[in-house]
């Protein structure tokens, strides 16, 4: 086991109150655009559209929220990722971008651009650094999934799709996991050798209510974003609910794990514009993999 995983699994309090959520930053510090978030290493949470859109925003663990940067142009962020050099990928929907911001510096680059993109909506790293991009075109109903390199090579895995939303890599890094937001399924792609995808099989089909977001914990659980029913979903590899969050407002968009132990998920809240948080029982795979 994974050194930093096992010392947080047996330091962890036995008198977390698990799976309660409660408020993080205050309401309406964010844009109803408020998406993507992701932990950096010290701790803050980052979440796009803080205070006016196409920015992005940095909270510290006790909720003091900034912006930390301008995005150029028109870009207008979604999901975010960090690698364990500690550089971040921004989906940027509107200049059908991926984008890469080095914190230090605050530098933004274009990682990868292709015309065929859709509106890049949410990110997923593999451990090798790999980034996979769910596309949505929201209009047509429809998605495509996108592979980038690290060198920012970008082609294009499946189109055709439902629309494409929130999107993980298993602990294994053999399955990439996908939900289509107005088809309400979640599906799993095995991952080939040589990068490709294989034949999709649906893990879950929900009667009601929408995706969003997506991640996934060390054991291969699922955390998605019920976007109208105000709830994120805990689901096994195989399909089944294992417990069903209240997260405070309606419209959770997205979520991310972090903490000094890598239990607390933070959630992007739409209704109220705002982070909130709740304390979970397994790390989650990504920050596992940064550390």
């Amino acid at each position: 086991m994974h050194l930093l995983l096992l010392l947080a699994l047996l330091s962890a309090d036995p008198t977390d109150k698990l799976f309660v959520a409660t408020p993080l930053t205050k309401p309406n510090e964010f844009t109803a655009g408020i998406e993507g978030p992701a932990c950096d290493a010290q701790g803050n949470i980052f979440a796009v559209n803080f205070a006016e859109q196409g920015t992005i925003g940095r909270v510290t663990p006790d909720g003091k929220g900034e912006i930390f940067v301008r995005l150029e142009g028109k870009s207008i962020g979604n999901g975010i990722r960090f690698d364990k050099a500690g550089q971040m990928y921004v989906a940027d929907y509107v200049g059908h971008n991926v984008l890469q911001i080095d914190p230090a510096t605050k530098k933004i680059t274009v990682l990868a651009h292709d015309d065929g993109l859709n509106q890049p909506n949410d990110l997923a790293r593999a451990a090798d650094g790999t980034l996979f991009a769910s596309d949505p075109a929201w209009d047509k109903g429809t998605g495509q999934l996108w592979r980038i390199s690290t060198k920012g090579e970008i082609k294009r895995l499946a189109q055709d799709l439902g629309t494409t939303n929130g999107i993980d890599v298993s602990p294994d890094g053999k399955t990439l996991y996908v939900n289509e937001s107005a088809q309400r399924g979640v599906w799993a792609f095995p991952i080939r050798d040589d990068g490709t995808l294989g034949e999709r099989k649906l893990v879950k089909q929900f009667e009601d209510h929408g995706f969003d977001g997506m991640r996934v914990d060390v054991d291969g659980n699922l955390y998605i974003t019920r976007y109208g029913k105000g709830t994120v979903v805990k689901l096994s590899p195989q399909g089944e609910v294992l417990k069903e969050i209240d997260v405070l407002g309606k419209q959770p968009s997205n979520l991310c794990f972090g903490g000094s132990d890598g239990r607390t998920v933070y959630v992007t809240e739409v209704e109220h514009r705002r982070l909130v948080q709740f304390r979970v029982d397994k790390p989650g795979l990504e920050w596992q993999q940064n550390r």
